[in-house]
């Protein structure tokens, strides 16, 4: 569970011995806090420093600095304060923000319960009136539901993974509720790139999807380990080295960093352990012997190893495909020492200047199928649940990984095969084979990668998703909107003091919130509906701006309570799919960077030309300024006219417009 709490810095009622009040509990926790859990760069004696000399600012927090392991440790805030006469006036400047606890309470503390403001929190950043972004201090904890006067339980908390999942197992060729093997513990295995070349779309297309699988098993509570692989060794990495004249792993070393950093772009958290198939040779060799003892493998040869897909019946049964239907697997030429053309290398002996490690059967290397199956049970042993990659990966990857796993340990099991969609070109597969890709770096070049992430999540996962670029403008425009929005909600709660927690927000907007919460619940647990997940901020966007900008909305009472909250679930919502960024002003200013480069035109010939098109209208010759509008408009450039002057934005260029729209 992660708390975080911010204190509204008046000072009301906190003057001399008030102030010495929070110092002893300031005090009290630091005694709890020992490393690693309190980094020495944030001691909590600076949040009780602000609180006590700076007025009125908020102590917030935007990510958590102070960790502890118990909520024993807010209890005892809260003992702390009971039966102070000056703790009324603490508790209706304090506010609780918890991502999972509904009440909060103890025996002691219950004149303090009616007046404590408990809702969800998406680790949000709190702005004080100066617009400056203060630090505050969370309290990670991880609750027994045996903690005495607690009054909080498993049963109360959202995210304990009691949410039903329900996810389209390809092995099964239906949806299916999740389960866990283990209650509360996820294994994830996604099979990774071969890193010769830079990343493509489709490539980003995976990634993405898992990594919004990823976040959203986060959400529900449990704790995931996610792996995914490198492989750096590989036929096409040795033949993209000879090209260049490297040495293959360094190329392969090269590129593994890039992905890397492809990924960073794309705002996918890093996997819990990221395997590569050179620090794997003995676990690969080790299975390779296993597979042999148990009948299931042959040696040709000159030291290569085949499995033999014959001594495996229940081949075909991931793909569907009948025996007699294989062929070779793909990167395996055919080979007349093959006892069935099917039968994949699970060892490849070695060739004049490739790189080799000493086995039992000669110096070579490990074929590519073996690689994932001796990586995903060197880290998440031979049953886990989840399996996942691109379509392509059906067959023959993910078949031969099952038989040759299977072949090892007879009790192999993965529970869940999950597979996204291709990525496809005028309705053709994008693949680096056929020459028709875009690299992720290509694409960034123009476009700003939460655009690209938007983009890339606007398709159920399992379908086809066309690249083109009017859907990526499309998708540019959408996140300007949002962005937009929270830009302008950020500066108008910048000059908001929350003078108390104890207003509840009006019910059209609490319900307003429950309908967001529940549509997303729904949308994703129904086999990551994401394109329908997002959809569900349209309404709180739009309540927004009507609050902050319509005659009627200005007069809307408790006008910034609606705001905050509203703020907090569409923040909650963007963290989860990985479309949140700390700065809503960075990502706007690159958004209009962007958009002037794939426009071709300088920001200061945008402003000249708004310039002549004011010179035109002050002349009264409108049609000129309908022009120089609608000239603008097709570069992708939207001007916005107030009482204030006129301002640009980037919008879908105008053919592009009419394209999206027909």
């Amino acid at each position: 569970m992660h708390f975080i709490f911010y204190v509204d810095k008046s000072g009301r009622g906190f003057t001399g011995s008030g102030s010495q009040r929070l110092t002893t509990v300031a005090d009290s926790f630091q005694k709890h806090l020992a490393p690693p859990y309190m980094p020495s760069a944030h001691p909590i004696y600076a949040a009780r420093n602000i609180y006590i000399h700076t007025v009125e600012m908020n102590l917030g927090a935007s990510h958590p600095l102070l960790r502890v392991k118990s909520i024993a440790i807010i209890r005892h805030l809260l003992h702390s304060f009971s039966g102070n006469p000056r703790a009324t006036a603490f508790w209706t400047s304090f506010s609780f923000r918890t991502s999972g606890f509904r009440s909060l309470e103890t025996s002691s503390t219950s004149h303090l319960r009616p007046i404590l403001k408990l809702r969800t929190h998406g680790f949000l950043g709190i702005k004080s009136r100066a617009g400056m972004k203060n630090r505050g201090f969370c309290v990670d904890s991880r609750l027994e539901s045996s903690s005495a006067g607690s009054g909080v339980s498993g049963e109360n908390n959202k995210k304990t993974g009691q949410t039903d999942l329900y996810i389209f197992n390809t092995m099964s060729k239906k949806k299916e509720l999740f389960k866990p093997r283990e209650p509360g513990k996820v294994g994830m295995y996604v099979c990774g790139v071969t890193a010769y070349d830079y990343s493509h779309i489709g490539h980003a297309r995976v990634y993405v999807t898992f990594d919004i699988l990823y976040r959203y098993l986060q959400h529900l509570g449990y704790e995931v380990k996610y792996i995914r692989n490198f492989t750096d060794i590989d036929d096409k990495i040795i033949a993209r080295a000879n090209d260049l004249g490297e040495n293959p792993l360094s190329l392969s070393n090269r590129f593994c960093k890039e992905f890397q950093v492809d990924m960073a772009e794309l705002n996918c958290v890093p996997p819990s352990v990221e395997p590569r198939v050179t620090d794997h040779i003995d676990q690969i060799i080790e299975m390779i012997q296993q597979i042999l003892r148990n009948g299931y493998a042959y040696v040709v040869e000159n030291g290569d190893v085949y499995f033999s897909v014959d001594k495996y019946p229940k081949y075909g049964s991931l793909s569907g495909r009948k025996l007699d239907d294989n062929r070779a697997g793909e990167r395996i030429a055919v080979d007349s020492r093959k006892k069935n053309p099917a039968d994949f290398a699970l060892w490849k002996s070695a060739k004049p200047s490739e790189p080799f490690w000493d086995s039992p059967w000669g110096p070579g290397r490990p074929g590519w199928h073996i690689e994932c199956s001796a990586m995903s049970a060197a880290h998440l042993g031979y049953c886990f649940d989840i399996h996942g990659g691109g379509v392509d990966l059906i067959f023959p990857h993910h078949e031969n990984e099952i038989a040759q796993s299977c072949a090892a340990c007879n009790d192999s099991h993965i529970h869940y095969w999950i597979h996204n969609g291709f990525v496809t070109v005028a309705a053709e597969k994008m693949s680096k084979s056929l020459g028709n890709f875009f690299t992720i770096r290509e694409v960034l070049e123009s476009y700003h990668p939460l655009a690209l992430r938007l983009f890339l999540s606007g398709t159920h996962y399992r379908s086809q998703l066309n690249y083109s670029k009017s859907q990526l403008e499309n998708a540019s425009e959408r996140l300007f909107y949002i962005y937009q929005t929270l830009k302008d909600c950020e500066e108008c709660l910048s000059g908001h003091v929350r003078q108390s927690i104890v207003q509840p927000i009006p019910n059209d907007i609490q319900d307003c919130i429950n309908r967001i919460q529940n549509a997303f619940a729904s949308s994703m647990s129904n086999d990551l509906h994401i394109a329908m997940a997002l959809d569900a901020v349209s309404e709180p966007l739009k309540i927004m701006n009507d609050i902050m900008f319509t005659r009627q909305g200005r007069k809307k009472k408790l006008r910034m309570e609606s705001l905050d909250a509203l703020e907090v679930k569409i923040r909650d919502i963007l963290s989860d799919l990985g479309l949140l960024s700390p700065s809503y002003s960075e990502v706007l200013l690159q958004l209009k960077s962007k958009a002037l480069k794939r426009a071709g035109i300088t920001e200061d010939e945008v402003l000249q030309t708004i310039k002549e098109r004011a010179d035109a209208r002050a002349a009264k010759n409108y049609s000129e300024s309908d022009r120089i509008r609608r000239k603008l408009a097709v570069l992708g450039i939207a001007l916005m006219d107030d009482p204030s002057g006129t301002t640009w934005r980037p919008t879908i260029p105008l053919e592009e417009e009419e394209h999206v729209t027909s």
